[in-house]
């Protein structure tokens, strides 16, 4: 676990180094590297309204940032449904989100990266620009404040590079998850406009569900 002085420590750089600078340039990063184990299929190539889930996310974020790229783990690469895409390998020991994010920031260390997951289907523009009007280049991340609990919500975020060496501190003492990372450190929440925006879909039920929706 980070230690207090740790945190604080991170803060007093963060801030510091962000007084002096502009706010770095936002690439997109759509986290598309999970095993679907849940789903029991490709999370990224589910279809709804005629287009995959990965096809509609690059749609999304693309006009939005300066960059976007796809994150995926070795054994993707030449995978159907992501070829064609710009892509970021893993290149950091681990799993899960923790790794896409910093596998980000070893690829393009001086931009702020706009982290969304593959498995949003109601993720719409408006949340989107919402999140990037609201940015604080100043901490390490903003963040909606989910909807369901309150707690930050680290994949569909804005990220700083002052969280990079944060994040690989966090990753080195045992920590995986990144909402963890966001409740311990200096970050910026935000409140939803759209409350469903960031429901996601784990399972087929979900799946059938949120197709359902989006198909009416």
């Amino acid at each position: 676990m980070t230690s207090i002085h740790g945190d604080i420590a991170d803060a007093v750089t963060s801030k510091a180094a962000r007084a002096h600078t502009r706010a770095a340039t936002i690439y997109g990063l759509i986290l598309a590297g999970g095993a679907s184990t849940r789903m029991q299929r490709d999370k990224a190539a589910l279809l709804y309204q005629g287009s995959n889930q990965l096809d509609r996310a690059f749609a999304l974020l693309s006009p939005l940032v300066e960059r976007t790229f796809v994150s995926i783990r070795v054994n993707q690469i030449g995978n159907p449904t992501r070829a064609g895409r710009p892509l970021i390998v893993d290149s950091v020991p681990g799993g899960g989100p923790v790794v896409g994010i910093r596998s980000a920031f070893e690829a393009h260390a001086n931009v702020a990266w706009l982290v969304i997951a593959v498995d949003l289907p109601f993720l719409s523009e408006m949340t989107l620009s919402a999140l990037l009007t609201a940015r604080d280049p100043t901490v390490f991340a903003t963040a909606f404040r989910s909807a369901h609990d309150g707690l930050p919500e680290p994949l569909c975020a804005i990220w700083e590079p002052s969280a990079s060496a944060a994040l690989a501190r966090y990753q080195a003492s045992g920590g995986q998850c990144p909402r963890k990372f966001l409740v311990r450190h200096p970050s910026k929440l935000v409140d939803l406009m759209e409350i469903t925006a960031l429901d996601n879909v784990n399972t087929p039920d979900e799946y059938a569900h949120a197709h359902r929706l989006l198909e009416l």
